[in-house]
């Protein structure tokens, strides 16, 4: 049977699994610190942009539907 791991050492280990993985990014990192928060900030207007018009798209599909809802449920009256 499996011995339970207490709770601290799972903690320290995924602690210190991110502090690796942090290092390692930092280590290999493409761009300077300037220009990775510039390119993300590039991205991120991107992502914004692309789900605005998304939710415009939902919302106008919305609309339409509910128009038709209520042709119908005036023509039926």
């Amino acid at each position: 049977m499996l011995q339970e791991r207490p709770i601290a050492k799972t903690v320290a280990l995924v602690a210190g699994g991110a502090v690796v993985g942090a290092g390692l990014g930092l280590l290999f990192a493409p761009w300077s610190g300037a220009e990775t928060r510039r390119v993300m900030g590039r991205k991120a207007k991107k992502v914004q942009i692309h789900a605005t018009r998304f939710g415009r798209r939902i919302k106008n599909g919305i609309d339409q539907t509910v128009e038709k809802g209520r042709a119908l449920v005036t023509s039926a009256a």
